[in-house]
């Protein structure tokens, strides 16, 4: 019986851990997905600041 017991426990162990994994893998795939939104607005201003600047220096 002990080892049945400890059989389960293990079980609950992994299923447990697996859990944990799979929730922590999600929070990673949207951590990603906000960097890669964030970077992309940065490349957008980057442009955008480009754009003023040389519309600015022409105009002198």
């Amino acid at each position: 019986k002990s080892y049945k017991r400890q059989a389960e426990e293990a079980e609950e162990q992994s299923n447990t851990n697996l859990s944990k994994f799979r929730k922590l893998q999600h929070e990673l795939e949207e951590a990603e997905e906000r960097a890669d939104i964030a970077e992309s607005q940065v490349n957008k201003l980057r442009v955008k600041s480009r754009e003023v600047h040389t519309k600015i220096i022409s105009e002198e």
